[in-house]
């Protein structure tokens, strides 16, 4: 079995999981699905074929239901199989553009700040798994990022 890190983006439709051999990448997965009916039949296809040796994840800013949602689901496997588990904010996945929060109220990140600002145009959210894996972008700080002041 082919030894693998996996990082999920769950932050908005469509749900992106990645598969890195040796941080770059080899395989995506996406589904429209709710995640909390198919993240299960994602990681269990997953640990069928691959030797899981690290688990990454977007934790926000971003929808609240969904990081929560990926939080408690790659902490209890984390837990369960004794596999590290990393983080990063979703900026690293949208080239740091602004993020919808709430109404016309945005979150961006300057320098390593996140913050809400007014927009007048909503942005386009699109977030990508990189080609490669920067391993010094992520931590293992991993709860979620959602108490920064968005529907204050």
């Amino acid at each position: 079995m082919r030894d693998v890190d996996v990082v999920l983006i769950a932050l908005s439709s469509p749900i992106q999981v990645g598969i890195y051999e040796d941080t770059k990448l080899i395989e995506t997965i996406e589904s429209h699905e709710k995640s909390s009916e198919v993240l299960p039949k994602i990681y269990q296809d997953i640990f069928k074929r691959f030797h899981v040796k690290k688990l990454f994840y977007a934790n926000g800013p971003g929808s609240f239901m969904a990081i929560k949602v990926a939080y408690i689901f790659l902490k209890s496997l984390s837990i369960l199989k004794n596999i590290p588990l990393f983080a990063t904010d979703a900026f690293y996945f949208n080239k740091n553009e602004p993020i919808k929060a709430i109404g016309k109220l945005c979150f961006v990140k300057i320098s390593s700040q996140i913050t809400t600002r007014k927009l007048e145009i909503a942005p386009i959210m699109e977030f990508k798994l990189p080609d490669l894996l920067e391993y010094k972008e992520f931590s293992t700080t991993v709860t979620p990022i959602y108490g920064i002041g968005a529907v204050g």
